[in-house]
């Protein structure tokens, strides 16, 4: 049975409704976990502790939770927790607001030295932007660079595209929606109109119509009895008056709303007295597993991939909605323009008229009054103008049953080159939904291809019998830490054993040298400017420093290392030269006449030269013996992890480049809490060169 994962637009307005009652509260601390759930921990004079979550992930939601409720507070908090500490520490909860009746939150935050908005969207892969006083961007979870809009650090925050509202249009504007569908009721619901899949079919079931009945069969009466339906639906939220339902199918909560549905009539429900308690019940006890279907034993460890095909298949069906929608739009767009040029003089004179009259100073009131005389007495162009808005200073025309607003300043092409734009505009929408539609088609072959794998695998035997336990499908992977004094470094272990360690800084250039570089040990470097210092151990610190031959893979996968974390991956090159000496040749002497920057070394003597040295750095989880990201030269890594992805030289930054790969990851464990855990966004970009990266395909 499917369980409710998502916020509904509806769920939503109910949700900010109850939220205002929590206004004035302040913020005490913000946690993050992984990359998609949100924590606020906020005190409130009359209700004390008062806990917001916000998830963007698979789950999307955002409530209040009773404290007993809350995950446990991870360990270091990443750079976004930081960050919003700095911002929100002492701030004042000034209330929320949803964005039109789009899946969009704004948590507004009031400080002596600022404000602060917090935006969730609540929709499609989710993300959660935080904004200035004025409205800048001061850092987001994921960055979004599209045609139609922008979310990144810097830039000014962009909405995307309104969606009507239904609940605020009149009877005249939703029956023409409705006339505008060519499919049946229940699918123009949920489409045309914005209400989704579940309460499209609540209005039906209230408005008592039959929900596929083709639009081109249905009349007045039935849109009256929608429409009535929902003003019924809707009164709860501008009252405030609610009954919140958690509702249940054998015994296993698979659904909660802000009121009773009738569509749910035949389930068991339990009442709450608010709905964020009764949100915050149902996502404490979700339990997904049983949507990825189970008969117990190993067939309750696999994967729902008709579950995940389907979801794909539904994206696809409502990208390729979108693209057939500015389709639509840029044809209008387009056809009016044409309208425009095709009775020229006709527009020109409404054009000219309004123009002439604004040079004389007429008030747009009086201009307005002298259309509508005109029309009384049978004016063609009197009776072809619908509107004035002052505001805005255009006037809106009515030319072969179509509206056009026009800008009487700048004449019939100006207008008509402006419509054009936007058709251009939109078909450019179009092409960026394109692009999004083919990436959902490989996701969509990506899960068929992942299901035929898994049907093709050969009954296992007993995992802990045989010692080769498949750690990507358990559903709970035991999370066994333990700090490790090099773990500061950049560092990792060779193909033979052998650890290699990088400064990060200057500092820790200085460091590994002074404190940590033996006499049998070897100093590597790359050609290029600006790579760390690269140490590679023959012996433990704790142990008396071993003369011993290291392996040539083990000194390439140094020299590897050493070239990778350099400036040759920023500049976006795929390989570079490297040397290694031997301690002694290393000094902080430099040279008469020389300086010597901190964290330089003068090297002297011979080197032993590694050319045209590939960059490659892959990124992995280890479960055994210790659970924890793991990162180097791929050679070395994918053998000591349960699973690495590779990256090279890209176009992402560090940060989006760390959340890609833990996106990755937690497709590919079943326990994505273990993932969360022990792998989040900041822990991999530890791992990461500085510079764009992408994933190797």
């Amino acid at each position: 049975m499917d369980r409710k994962r998502e916020l509904s637009s509806i769920d939503l307005a109910a949700v900010v409704r109850e939220l205002g009652a929590y206004e004035g509260a302040k913020v005490d601390k913000a946690y993050l976990y992984g990359d998609d759930l949100l924590r606020l921990k906020m005190r409130d004079f009359d209700r004390g502790r008062v806990e917001l979550l916000v998830e963007v992930g698979e789950i999307k939601r955002a409530h209040v939770s009773a404290p007993e409720h809350v995950p446990a507070a991870p360990g270091r908090p990443p750079n976004f927790a930081m960050m919003l500490r700095n911002r929100l520490n002492g701030a004042d909860f000034a209330g929320v607001e949803q964005y039109e009746f789009d899946r969009i939150l704004q948590f507004h935050f009031k400080r002596g030295d600022g404000d602060t908005t917090i935006v969730a969207e609540l929709f499609g892969q989710g993300n959660v932007a935080v904004l200035d006083e004025n409205r800048e961007v001061v850092d987001s979870l994921d960055t979004v660079r599209l045609k139609s809009r922008t979310v990144a650090p810097g830039s000014q925050y962009e909405f995307p595209d309104s969606r009507v509202n239904p609940l605020e249009i009149g009877y005249e504007e939703f029956a023409a929606r409705m006339d505008d569908s060519d499919t049946d009721l229940v699918r123009t619901l949920a489409t045309q109109l914005n209400f989704g899949g579940l309460y499209a079919e609540e209005v039906c079931t209230r408005a008592g119509v039959e929900k596929a009945k083709d639009i081109a069969d249905a009349g007045e009466e039935e849109y009256e009895r929608l429409y009535d339906a929902i003003e019924r639906l809707k009164e709860p939220l501008e009252t405030g008056c609610f009954d919140p339902r958690v509702y249940y199918e054998d015994d296993a909560r698979t659904d909660v709303t802000p009121f009773p549905l009738e569509e749910y009539e035949d389930r068991d429900s339990e009442a709450f007295e608010t709905f964020n308690a009764a949100l915050d019940d149902y996502f404490t006890n979700l339990d997904l597993t049983e949507d990825e279907g189970s008969q117990g034993g190993q067939e309750s460890q696999k994967p729902d991939f008709e579950a995940q095909i389907e979801k794909q298949k539904r994206i696809i069906e409502q990208q390729e909605g979108a693209i057939e929608g500015f389709e639509r739009q840029a044809q209008t767009e387009r056809e009016k323009a044409e309208l425009l040029y095709g009775n020229y003089g006709f527009v020109d004179e409404i054009l000219s008229t309004v123009r002439n009259a604004r040079a004389e100073d007429t008030p747009w009131e009086e201009i307005e009054a002298r259309f509508e005389e005109g029309a009384e007495r049978g004016i063609p162009e009197a009776e072809a103008v619908r509107g004035i808005d002052e505001r805005e200073g255009t006037v809106t025309v009515e030319i072969d049953d179509t509206e056009i607003t026009l800008e009487p300043a700048d004449g019939v092409e100006k207008n008509a080159d402006r419509i054009y734009t936007e058709a251009k505009r939109i078909e450019e929408k179009k092409e960026g939904a394109q692009a999004a539609i083919e990436d959902t088609r490989e996701e969509l072959e990506a899960v068929r291809r992942r299901r035929e794998e898994w049907e093709a695998e050969p009954e296992p035997a007993d995992e802990e019998e045989s010692g080769d336990i498949d750690w990507l499908s358990r559903a709970s992977i035991p999370v066994r830490r333990q700090e490790q004094w090099y773990e500061r470094f950049r560092w990792f272990r060779t193909s033979d054993g052998f650890l290699v360690l990088g400064g990060r800084n200057a500092d820790q250039n200085e460091e590994l040298v002074k404190k940590y570089m033996d006499r049998n040990d070897l100093f590597f470097h790359s050609q290029a400017h600006g790579g760390p210092i690269t140490v590679l151990k023959t012996s433990d610190p704790s142990e008396p420093s071993k003369d011993v031959d290291v392996p040539e893979r083990s000194q390439r996968e140094a020299a590897q290392f050493a070239v990778s974390y350099s400036s040759v991956w920023k500049d976006g090159r795929f390989s570079g030269d490297a040397y290694a000496v031997s301690p002694e040749q290393v000094s902080k002497t430099p040279e008469s006449g020389e300086y010597l920057e901190k964290g330089g070394f003068a090297i002297r003597g011979d080197r032993t030269y590694f050319r045209d040295v590939p960059v490659g750095v892959a990124v992995g989880i280890a479960v055994e013996p210790n659970t924890r990201v793991v990162g180097g030269p791929p050679s070395a890594i994918e053998s000591q992890v349960e699973t690495s992805i590779e990256i090279e030289p890209g176009q992402y930054a560090q940060n989006d480049a760390a959340k890609r790969l833990y996106r990755e990851f937690r497709n590919r464990f079943e326990d994505t809490s273990f993932v969360r855990k022990v792998a989040s966004p900041d822990l991999i970009q530890e791992f990461l060169p500085a510079g764009g990266s992408r994933i190797v395909d």
